[in-house]
């Protein structure tokens, strides 16, 4: 059948690399030093890759090709992660391990004269559930269930100084980077999280890096594929410590 299709011009690639993280289905790899569409039917031909490469190598084409696949393209990221894993597999003994404790899901029970052993002047943690990176948050843990759900930038802890009280009492966390982590692997999670769970509200806390932005558009997407009206609020925060803008 004919249909849009990414169009990679050889001549034109440099090999960077910047398209293949951009691509969501893992459709383009670098193959002996250029990038590479590596099967039709893991192309969606939406071109989110285009605006990443610098040489403009990269169009979208109309040809005879095979379709889209949303299947294959399953099973070729759940590959490829395989492949990204492999090093650390060999490095721990030839397995990675299982039963983490840090996965483990359990609720901290807090209250208002608990203080930080030891440190008795210290500010104390406001931290309500474990864990709290997106990617190891089970969509139907309990301490999401009629949580306002706090979405944070992982480096948004470290800038802003006062970031229990301010922002984390009463919220159950999630933290990502919209820039290192997996996009797409986040917004599925949250996507699920907005769907199975009563989410009252979520408040997006991010730096006022340009990347960071994305952690919103995750967010906004996520709600809108639960099918679900749940209110969203943004807090910018800037590299000094400041917020910028929003709550």
């Amino acid at each position: 059948m004919k249909r849009k299709i990414v169009f990679i011009d050889a001549e034109k690639c440099n090999g960077c690399g910047l398209c293949v993280p951009a691509c969501h289905e893992g459709a383009i790899q670098i193959v002996d030093g250029k990038a590479r569409l590596v099967a039709d039917k893991l192309c969606d031909g939406l071109g989110d890759c285009l605006g990443e490469c610098p040489e403009g190598a990269i169009t979208i084409m109309e040809r005879d090709a095979e379709s889209y696949d949303e299947a294959s393209v399953q099973k070729h990221r759940f590959a490829l992660k395989q492949q990204q894993n492999a090093p650390i597999a060999a490095a721990l003994g030839g397995s990675l391990p299982c039963g983490c404790p840090s996965s483990q899901v359990r609720t901290i029970e807090r209250t208002e004269k608990d203080e930080p052993a030891g440190a008795a002047d210290a500010a104390p943690s406001y931290l309500g559930q474990w864990p709290v990176q997106l990617a190891l948050v089970p969509p139907q843990a309990k301490f999401l269930q009629g949580a306002e759900l706090l979405v944070t930038a992982d480096c948004v802890p470290f800038a802003f100084g006062d970031f229990h009280r301010r922002f984390l009492k009463d919220k159950a966390l999630v933290i990502a980077c919209p820039k290192l982590d997996d996009p797409q692997a986040h917004l599925d999670k949250l996507a699920q999280i907005c769907k199975s769970a009563d989410i009252k509200g979520i408040n997006v806390l991010y730096m006022e890096v340009p990347c960071c932005a994305a952690l919103k558009r995750i967010a906004e997407m996520a709600i809108d594929y639960s099918g679900k009206k749940i209110p969203l609020r943004e807090t910018v925060i800037s590299v000094s410590g400041e917020v910028k803008g929003g709550a």
